[in-house]
């Protein structure tokens, strides 16, 4: 039945068996087989579909929590025999959003030196689509905001917290100043990460706070590319203190302190809620932990 209940996640998260087949490697027909000896099985009808995907029925809905329970006890499972065979191996699929990138960088390689069996797969990605991912068994872990906006059934282990720069020009009016305040950029042309992701939120919250309505002439989920117009214009940017030290590196511009607004958000690590956790997501909590003391 597990490789039927696998097939039945690939259909619940893409909404489409071809794209559903396409994802596990198998063809359509062969997975709607599946699906439909999965139902036989459980004596329920678990998708409404006529010609397409049509969504999943209340038996469904409720087979789809079991189904994530199931598959991923067994990929618990499987990984745990693996380790007491070979000790820790395998990979690691690990989702960050874009303005930790650094930061997951640093744990990574602490880990590797403990763990060099382990293999990372690291996307950029919102906090609501790494909550997804994880809740998906499309990602084992990530690193995202921990205290903003509610997480959910998860494990957590804080590594720092945000802080803001103003990213410009070295030679920008702002640029020799010790520290601004979000009022100093009222009518600066900033450069912001996309609304959907959960730092622009925190940032829009900071404006508010001083009364001001961000003026963001450029908008992009990559922290490289706002930093590259800045580079290029007369945009500033946003970034934390981490980001803006790493992006502005060797470049002629300046990373100046924000004062003030809704700062100091922990970031961390994120994983699924589990007793025990897998021999790999235990090392790698524990290597957050030794990383946070030393911070």
């Amino acid at each position: 039945m597990l490789d039927k209940l696998e097939m039945f996640l690939a259909v619940s998260k893409e909404q489409h068996f071809g794209r559903a087949a396409e994802s596990l490697g198998i063809t359509q027909p062969t997975l709607s087989a599946g699906i439909k000896n999965l139902e036989e099985q459980l004596g329920v009808q678990l998708i409404f579909r006529g010609s397409r995907y049509g969504g999943l029925t209340p038996e469904g809905q409720s087979t789809l929590i079991w189904a994530r329970r199931i598959v991923g006890d067994a990929r618990q499972l499987r990984q745990e025999m693996r380790a007491l065979r070979h000790g820790l191996a395998g990979t690691v699929r690990f989702a960050v959003i874009p303005t930790a990138l650094t930061r997951a960088s640093t744990l990574m390689a602490r880990f590797a030196r403990r763990h060099p069996a382990v293999r990372f797969t690291v996307l950029s990605r919102s906090s609501i689509d790494i909550l997804q991912m994880i809740d998906n068994l499309d990602a084992d872990a990530g690193l995202s905001y921990l205290d903003n906006e509610p997480l959910g059934r998860v494990s957590t282990q804080p590594l720092y917290r945000e802080h803001y720069h103003l990213i410009c020009a070295s030679n920008a009016p702002l640029a020799g100043r010790a520290s601004v305040t979000w009022a100093d950029l009222r009518d600066a042309p900033l450069c912001l990460l996309t609304p959907e992701m959960q730092n622009r939120r925190i940032i829009n919250r900071c404006f508010m706070l001083a009364g001001i309505e961000p003026q963001a002439m450029v908008e992009s989920n990559s922290t490289v590319m706002l930093v590259a117009h800045v580079e290029q214009g007369d945009w500033m940017t946003i970034l934390p203190a981490e980001m803006a030290a790493f992006l502005t590196a060797g470049k002629p511009l300046a990373s100046v302190p924000i004062e003030g607004g809704e700062q100091g958000h922990a970031v961390g690590l994120v994983a699924p809620y589990r007793d025990p956790h897998t021999p790999v997501i235990a090392a790698l909590l524990a290597e957050a932990r030794r990383m946070a003391a030393e911070t």
